[in-house]
């Protein structure tokens, strides 16, 4: 059995080109985040380096800087990248800042709740500002309080009460 010569060229070449691989892989099983890219780039320029003679030391020096270059353009481009597709919330919270549509009148006595209507789901709802919401409104959902929306009224319910002096 060989062992392996790590002070060789020939060896770097093919451990340079095992790593492009292996941080390939490892950037698409994390698709979208440039993480990886950047050393799997740097990596396989450090192999094709090696590959047409260059020595250990500009084998890595290629790596060192091709990386450090790429991570310069492809992080930046996924944060430009994230800010133009914002992921939705988890969780319930995900409702949040949404609009809902009231199927039954919403008190406006704290505790008593009416039901919404938020995408294909209908959930018990509760006014946060206290009036009462008729059927029928659109509301904004402030947050999420348990197994309840806690709402504001976008529409102008015609029966708001008067406002104190």
């Amino acid at each position: 059995m060989r062992t392996m010569d790590f002070s060789s060229p020939d060896t770097w070449r093919w451990v340079f080109l095992v790593l492009a691989v292996a941080f390939t892989v490892g950037e698409i099983a994390l698709a979208g985040t440039f993480f990886l890219l950047p050393f799997a780039t740097g990596a396989a320029v450090a192999a094709v380096a090696g590959f047409v003679g260059a020595s250990v030391g500009v084998m890595w020096l290629l790596f060192v800087l091709v990386s450090a270059v790429a991570s310069s353009v492809l992080w930046p481009l996924r944060r430009r990248l994230d800010a133009r597709n914002p992921r939705s919330e988890i969780g319930a919270n995900r409702w949040v800042g949404r609009q809902a549509y009231v199927l039954r009148d919403i008190p406006g006595r704290t505790g008593e709740t009416g039901l919404v209507r938020l995408d294909r789901e209908e959930w018990r709802a509760e006014s946060l500002v206290g009036v009462p919401i008729p059927a029928g409104s659109t509301v904004l959902v402030s947050r999420v309080d348990g197994t309840r929306l806690v709402v504001l009224p976008l529409d102008e319910p015609s029966s708001l009460p008067p406002i104190p002096e």
